[in-house]
């Protein structure tokens, strides 16, 4: 093979050479963002409008996109199988609902209330506060599948992930935010809850279904993989116009606010990182194949940024400083959750590569 050919081969986790600078692209279209939103606010006013119950529409069809060619892989006869291989699974539940709501409230404490004490007026620093608690206590739904996809994960594990930890959402979000907030009469959305779900993974789920059918009837696996990796390029331009949209939505509030920024910023930094990190060496010690530490790691690291979002507007407001430090957590999170991808696929080594 030719030294022209080898470079567009798949580096080891799937990482193409357009992949391995996805962080640059990744910074250009954080740029693009926020000067498209500054030059042309009305437009994405207009498409920040296009909501139903607080999930923004052309964001969820792009997330659409690309979850859909990660459901493509999830294999219905492999289900049976993951009642057998316990452990990942045990990982995330353990550390997306006893540690990661508790820690974000910790740091958030110790940032707000005293690190930042001389910058952040009191009140502000509660509203903060809040919101990065409700970004800690909402694991996420669908952007797990993207990371899952650029590690090359196992899709019907991650599936399963992602489904149990939504079942459980239903009935620990509430009282998990009730307790560390100390707000007796929260109401979850529900609306947003269920249609975010049926959005990011029955919809997909359903669709995938349908091509693999297809595909391994015409096929078998090879098929589906082909398919794939076909579909790739596609999953990783709808993430790069979702970082527009999303930075373009909130282009002025990082003009007008930047210092704010940067100090919510910190400990949704420093608990991505932590979170991840207690996640990933837990899954090495425990002798956790690759493609199943890997995101059960990216899991408890990302955030349902939707339900955060809209939690935070029904119970503190739509200019209130809870609701912008959940939309600070959106915007931190892609190239967070894209180094992590980075370097899980680095160090993928570190891990058996058994994905029976």
């Amino acid at each position: 093979m030719s030294d022209h050919a080898s470079a567009h081969q798949s580096a080891p986790g799937g990482m193409g050479l357009f992949e391995r600078w996805l962080s640059l692209w990744v910074a250009l279209a954080m740029a693009a963002g926020i000067a498209l939103g500054t030059l042309a606010p009305g437009v994405f006013q207009g498409l920040a409008e296009l909501e139903i119950a607080s999930v923004n529409l052309p964001v969820a069809l792009l997330i659409w996109a690309m979850v859909y060619p990660m459901m493509v892989g999830v294999d219905f006869t492999a289900l049976s199988g993951i009642a057998t291989r316990p452990k990942g699974l045990v990982i995330t539940l353990t550390v997306n609902w006893l540690i990661k709501p508790f820690s974000m409230a910790a740091l958030g404490v110790l940032f707000f209330n005293h690190v930042f004490a001389g910058l952040i007026p009191p009140d502000d620093a509660q509203a903060y506060l809040a919101g990065v608690i409700l970004l800690g206590a909402a694991p996420c739904t669908a952007m797990v599948f993207v990371w899952s996809q650029l590690t090359r994960g196992d899709a019907t594990y991650t599936l399963v992930q992602v489904s149990v930890n939504d079942v459980i959402m239903v009935f620990a979000f509430a009282p998990i935010v009730a307790l560390l907030l100390g707000v007796t009469d929260l109401v979850v959305p529900w609306e947003t809850l269920l249609l975010s779900v049926l959005l990011y993974i029955v919809i997909p789920l359903a669709a995938g279904l349908l091509t693999r059918n297809r595909l391994v009837a015409r096929g078998g696996e090879a098929s589906v993989e082909a398919f794939r990796d076909k579909v790739k390029p596609a999953t990783v331009l709808g993430l790069l116009i979702t970082v527009i949209l999303l930075f373009g939505f909130q282009g002025r509030i990082i003009l007008d606010r930047p210092l704010v920024i940067a100090l919510i910023a910190v400990p949704l930094l420093l608990q991505s990182y932590g979170i991840f990190a207690i996640a990933y060496l837990v899954a090495r010690a425990w002798r956790v194949p690759f493609n199943v530490a890997a995101p059960c790691a990216l899991i408890g690291t990302s955030n349902f940024f939707e339900l955060a979002v809209a939690v935070a507007i029904s119970l503190f407001g739509l200019g209130s400083g809870a609701a912008l430090a959940t939309v600070v957590g959106v915007l931190v999170e892609v190239p967070v959750m894209l180094s992590l991808v980075a370097f899980a696929n680095r160090t993928r080594h570190w891990f058996p590569e058994d994905r029976a």
